[in-house]
């Protein structure tokens, strides 16, 4: 499919920092379509979602040079940390409060992450 070929492209050819922005992309999407599962009442699509969500925290955490990034790496470290227990608690137990919290912390990185990209420190 066109669309495929398309992100695949856009993943071969982006720097370190965008491929981080791009699975925070990712994160968000599933983050916002387990909530959307947990609204409807559907089960299955909520932990499909969560699941997806862990994979792209685990990928985030895969990322981290702890020699490099020092402090920061070891505190974002401790927040991929955090969001995998919420994540592992909201699979469970659907909870539209803690996945909002999540999203606005996520949110909130990868906006962050961006500006760093793009030259820009807020």
């Amino acid at each position: 499919r066109r669309g495929d070929r398309y992100k695949e492209m856009e993943v071969l050819s982006a720097t370190p920092g965008a491929l981080v922005v791009l699975v925070y992309d990712h994160l968000l999407t599933s983050l916002l379509r387990a909530r959307a599962a947990i609204v409807a009442g559907d089960a299955g699509s909520r932990v499909e979602e969560m699941g997806r969500a862990r994979d792209a925290v685990g990928e985030l955490l895969a990322t981290l040079d702890l020699e490099r990034g020092g402090a920061v790496a070891g505190q974002l470290g401790g927040l991929y940390t955090f969001f995998l227990r919420e994540l592992t608690f909201v699979s469970g137990e659907a909870t539209v409060g803690r996945i909002d919290r999540v999203v606005a912390m996520v949110r909130d990185l990868r906006d962050a992450f961006e500006g760093i990209q793009r030259g820009v420190v807020r």
